[in-house]
């Protein structure tokens, strides 16, 4: 779990890693590592970049809420791939 500023983590390492996502500075804290953070950081920026070009009128705050759904959305349509993926490998290793 990746948090801004300084929330609570676990006991492990915490890398905090300072980005800039649409104009904003942020400091976000998590235990991957600094490449990871940097990268989610990257594709959060591209996506609200994406999506305010389709939505002019966008408001940040619609802007936030809109990119958080469609992050979501890409992240369970590729889940529900993976778990298809995974059955289709238990059935094949079951077959044999």
């Amino acid at each position: 779990m990746l948090t801004i500023g300084g929330m609570n983590l676990s006991d492990k390492q915490k890398n905090r890693i300072p980005v800039e996502i649409y104009g904003q500075n942020y400091m976000i804290v998590g235990t991957e590592s600094p490449e990871h953070i940097r990268k989610v950081a990257e594709l959060v920026d591209e996506k609200m970049k994406e999506i305010k070009n389709k939505n002019a009128s966008l408001d940040t705050s619609k802007l936030a809420v809109l990119t958080a759904v469609n992050a979501v959305n890409e992240y369970l349509l590729i889940k529900e791939k993976l778990e298809v993926l995974e059955r289709e490998l238990r059935n094949n290793g079951n077959e044999r």
